[in-house]
């Protein structure tokens, strides 16, 4: 990763505060063209604001962020969308009384060509074939699985130079986390998406990544290739905490039968 034009997002120390509260502590990384890169952490590490962070929700008090070699810390959300920042958050935050298809064209709305439009929402049902099935269905009679779905393609209508992808496994089942992640490896192999992946689910997201950083308490405290860190003692051990996480959320929803 040490040639700059092969680099799309960078992030160079950045800090960043709740009131007080220290929440990232000098966080530095880099996704190239065409990756998958994972950043690993438990509840509490910092994940989800240095995602904020980069998508515009908040502002760093320190540091830089890039986008292709244009600093774009401190612009607004919906600056940093055009200018190629597609954030998909926690909890999927879908809209839950448009329809599917609606979504999708929500998620285009800074683009113009409507031909475009309508090609690349084909596309993307193609790769999601359940959203083409339940296209003129609100969303939110969805189940958590396809509400995720659909928040994955809604966040790809913005054609984005990256992708900011915050817990997707959240919440859903084993074969469900199975399916999205082969999914989201297919867009990058195939589409060449960029993907930044924040998540808890250790093993599925370096099973799809090129790249990991692992985030304690605010703070970068390994990063490799997903390989090297597979065989990592210290991320066996985070691999025991996500497989018991795994379990846990599998015996929850085994009595949610409208989430599938």
């Amino acid at each position: 990763m040490s040639d700059p034009s092969e680099i799309i997002l960078r992030v160079e120390n950045i800090e960043s505060y709740y009131g007080p509260i220290m929440a990232l502590k000098g966080v530095s990384l880099k996704v190239p063209k065409n990756s998958i890169v994972s950043v690993l952490g438990a509840n509490g590490a910092g994940k989800t604001t240095l995602m904020k962070n980069i998508s515009g929700v908040m502002d760093p008090e320190k540091g830089k962020i890039f986008l292709e070699n244009e600093a774009i810390d401190g612009a607004a959300a919906d600056i940093l969308v055009r200018k190629g920042v597609s954030h998909v958050p926690e909890g999927r935050e879908v809209f839950p009384m448009l329809s599917v298809e609606q979504n999708l064209f929500m998620g285009a709305y800074t683009r113009k060509n409507k031909a475009e439009i309508k090609s690349d929402i084909e596309l993307f049902c193609s790769y999601f074939p359940v959203l083409k099935s339940r296209y003129k269905q609100q969303a939110l009679t969805l189940s958590g699985g396809e509400q995720q779905m659909l928040a994955i393609a809604r966040g790809l209508m913005s054609k984005p130079k990256i992708l900011l992808l915050d817990e997707p496994s959240l919440g859903l089942s084993p074969k469900l986390v199975k399916e999205i992640f082969g999914i989201l490896l297919k867009l990058n192999k195939e589409k060449g998406v960029t993907i930044l992946l924040v998540e808890q689910n250790a093993k599925a997201a370096l099973n799809i990544a090129d790249f990991g950083y692992v985030m304690e308490l605010g703070r970068i405290v390994l990063h490799g290739k997903s390989s090297d860190l597979r065989e990592s003692r210290d991320i066996q051990e985070f691999y025991l905490g996500a497989n018991q996480n795994s379990q846990l959320e599998q015996k929850r929803w085994k009595n949610r039968k409208t989430w599938r």
